[in-house]
């Protein structure tokens, strides 16, 4: 029953978009500025002022030249996410995902449910949201925990 009142809510709804979702935070732009990483560095320049859609541009850029640089392309997902465009941050999630870096999966499990609930998709969020709750130290096991139990009262 409550995963039919989820849909019913449909795609239109972003106030639990706005809610839930937090760019993923910047720990990149103290590095000392080579040129390697200028256009990195600009492209979170622009993330870090809070212009996501210029950054997604910016970092997708970063992405397609340094095709194994998943920093970017986790900054890209999230920027797009909050941008507006969960599918596209979805696309770059599952790059992620595939690349079986260990030290992101915490983060493609949260920002999945992110680009689900944005895109008003709450049974897959919510069912997503379950996994990470059960595990025993996931890094966003308490925003899951919170946005399971809105999703289910929604």
């Amino acid at each position: 029953m409550a995963l039919l009142l989820l849909v019913a809510c449909g795609p239109g709804d972003d106030t639990l978009c706005k809610r839930f979702y937090t760019p993923y935070p910047d720990m990149v732009s103290g590095r000392e500025r080579t040129r390697n990483n200028a256009a990195f560095l600009d492209a979170m320049a622009l993330y870090k002022a809070g212009d996501l859609q210029s950054a997604a541009e910016g970092l997708k850029a970063v992405v397609e030249g340094e095709q194994a640089d998943n920093t970017a392309r986790m900054y890209l997902a999230s920027a797009l996410l909050g941008s507006g465009q969960p599918y596209k941050a979805e696309m770059y999630l599952d790059q992620l995902e595939n690349s079986r870096d260990p030290g992101n999966m915490d983060q493609v499990d949260w920002y999945n449910a992110l680009c689900w609930l944005c895109s008003g998709q709450y049974g897959r969020a919510l069912q997503q949201c379950i996994v990470i709750a059960r595990k025993p130290a996931h890094t966003y096991k308490a925003e899951a925990q919170l946005l399971a139990e809105t999703l289910t009262d929604h």
